[in-house]
């Protein structure tokens, strides 16, 4: 089950730069729970559930004209996926452009995410899932 958890996960990141909300969900538990990255906050917003996601996703949208992820290397740890690579972004009004590193640990149950943590340096989410370099 490895690779297709690992081919789930691209099939996730490849709707995300679609800006498809259901295709991301196909491949997360209907009790999904997910954690922005948030530079800066003392607390970590978590959504919980299909349209807690909805929302929070139509949200970014709203301020990003352009947010993509590029995927340079997905780890697989059995019960959880390392994904690491990029994220692009331009802010719909503000025009402020991001490039930088980007990384999500997701947990799974039964071949589905039901949680995916996100962090803005590889380091962290490699330290999150306990992966030494």
């Amino acid at each position: 089950m490895s690779a297709e958890n690992v081919e789930n996960l691209r099939r996730a990141f490849e709707a995300w730069n679609r800006r498809d909300v259901d295709g991301w969900l196909e491949h997360t538990a209907h009790d999904f729970e997910w954690i922005p990255a948030s530079p800066g906050a003392v607390e970590r917003t978590v959504y919980r559930g299909d349209e807690e996601v909805r929302r929070a996703f139509a949200e970014i949208w709203e301020v990003w004209e352009v947010f993509r992820f590029d995927e340079s290397e997905i780890r697989d740890l059995g019960d959880s996926l390392v994904w690491l690579g990029r994220v692009h972004a331009r802010g719909r009004t503000s025009h402020v452009e991001l490039d930088h590193d980007f990384a999500a640990h997701l947990l799974l149950r039964n071949d589905e995410a039901i949680r995916a943590e996100a962090f803005l340096t590889w380091q962290e989410a490699l330290e999150a899932a306990k992966v030494s370099e």
